[in-house]
């Protein structure tokens, strides 16, 4: 865990200052000088990007995770990084023609509420190339267990680059269609980084190893199966998290989608702890799954649990004590607070992921992989009728709430899953301990707002903070909830 600690904080540490960017871009930037149908634009825009190299991929970054260590030996690594740049290149070309094979369709579905996007609708190409590669090179830095100069580029690097990009529209340096085209260009920058970066961790080489290969038909015949497998799963998993974002703006509009998609930046705030510790824990769980070794796993287990749960749930506190502040120091704030409600509900829902997603990499890299496609299956099923009914009744509130239940369901058998058939166990008595403080603090500060009148915004959110949040982290301190968390403070 010692390796996993050091580069997971680092990692953190760039993830909020690009967090600190992202808050300056989002509340204060693209409130004040863009429309709510120009955020809404954006937002699809990136979300369509998202969903385009979810499927491109066909499976890269979960294959590259889980087989770089049967081609890694003390010499070199068998021309493993050819496939992992090829194979995802032959991905792009295919779901290319498909989505643009699909313009009219999806143009008559969006097209009504959301025309804009329907004018842009080719951009997502060159800007879905671009993020393909980045991830790709920032999955290949991962197995070799660095991670902090790649979660940069993606969480500073970008984030810097689509502030400049937002100024300058709002000062009308840019065009509409400048400021699309430098999103795309943005994303070029962070991939040509990330490319140089993994070149100077290694002698690397991109010729592949026809020998290894031949020496090999069994390792490449379970490659292809399990790639092939998660292409099958991707089509399913990777439009779940989308989908919200989609009949929003399909239903409602773009200039909702720019209210949403605000809401839902405050929300994906609670999951980022995880992002930079599934970086460095996975690989290390692909390990000790090959290796068979079930304490490790089970030890991994409880301890990314039971951090992501305090330091997550944590997050979401700090965000609803203070959600009423951020709305009011927020640019056109009345706009936005109509989304108060979801900001509570995809947060819940980013707890539950940014909890239990390692519940879901065991799965993945086990030899029962299969399960995780019926499950994805079930996830999207869920989210499609969810929506489908929910958000024509209740609106935004309804997307977030079916994302929360499809969400809830889609991890309760994960957990059960993984529990059943990999026999690891996923948590200890301080996990629950740990729900019973939240439990307890949110439950106290609802009784504070409900009871106690607030007289002054600032003060009221300052004298909250101090009690539930302070007061809140003291207790997990002095109680020892998190060993790892204790120990990381003792030593900085």
């Amino acid at each position: 865990m010692g390796v996993i600690a050091k580069q997971s904080i680092r990692g953190t540490i760039a993830t909020y200052i690009g967090i600190a960017v992202g808050v300056v871009t989002t509340f204060f930037v693209q409130t004040r000088f863009l429309t709510t149908e120009e955020i809404g634009l954006a937002r699809v825009l990136i979300d369509t990007a998202v969903l385009f190299i979810g499927l491109a991929q066909l499976g890269t970054s979960s294959s590259i995770i889980r087989f770089y260590p049967y081609f890694q030996d003390k010499e070199n690594d068998h021309g493993f990084f050819f496939w992992a740049v090829v194979v995802p290149f032959a991905g792009f070309i295919i779901f290319a023609l498909i989505y643009w094979a699909c313009r009219v369709p999806l143009g008559a579905w969006f097209g009504d509420k959301s025309p804009l996007f329907v004018e842009y609708y080719y951009f997502v190409l060159p800007l879905a190339f671009f993020m393909l590669y980045q991830t790709i090179y920032e999955t290949t830095c991962n197995v070799l267990m660095h991670i902090v100069v790649p979660r940069t580029v993606r969480e500073v690097v970008v984030r810097v680059g689509m502030l400049v990009l937002y100024l300058l529209y709002a000062f009308r340096w840019l065009s509409l269609d400048g400021l699309v085209i430098g999103i795309c260009v943005n994303y070029a920058i962070a991939a040509l980084i990330n490319l140089c970066y993994f070149y100077s961790l290694k002698r690397i080489s991109f010729k592949p190893d026809w020998s290894f290969l031949r020496a090999n038909k069994d390792l490449v015949k379970r490659y292809l199966l399990y790639s092939g497998f998660l292409l099958l799963s991707a089509i399913t998993s990777v439009l779940a998290p989308t989908l919200s974002s989609f009949f929003v703006t399909a239903k409602m509009g773009l200039g909702t989608t720019g209210i949403f998609a605000i809401a839902t930046y405050m929300a994906v705030l609670v999951s980022i702890p995880n992002r930079s510790v599934a970086a460095i824990a996975s690989p290390q769980m692909a390990r000790a799954i090959k290796e068979e070794n079930r304490e490790e796993c089970s030890f991994l287990m409880q301890q990314v649990t039971r951090n992501m749960l305090l330091i997550c749930g944590f997050v979401l506190l700090a965000i609803w004590v203070n959600v009423d502040l951020i709305f009011h120091i927020l640019p056109n704030g009345a706009t936005f607070e109509t989304a108060k409600n979801v900001v509570l509900i995809l947060g819940v829902s980013q707890l539950i992921l940014g909890t239990f997603s390692i519940c879901l990499t065991a799965l993945n890299y086990s030899r029962f992989y299969a399960f995780s496609l019926l499950l994805a299956l079930i996830l999207t099923i869920s989210a499609l009728v969810l929506n489908n009914y929910l958000v024509p009744l209740y609106g935004m509130e309804g997307a977030a709430l079916s994302n929360l239940l499809s969400y809830g369901l889609y991890f309760i058998l994960v957990i059960c899953t993984v529990i059943a058939l990999c026999h690891i166990r996923l948590i200890d008595k301080r996990w629950w301990y740990i729900v019973a403080l939240l439990a307890a603090l949110f439950v106290l500060n609802w009784l504070w707002q409900s009871f106690l009148p607030t007289l002054n915004i600032w003060v009221d959110s300052l004298l909250r903070s101090l009690v539930f949040i302070g007061g809140g982290a003291f207790i997990a301190y002095k109680a020892k909830l998190s060993p790892e968390i204790n120990n990381q403070l003792i030593h900085l």
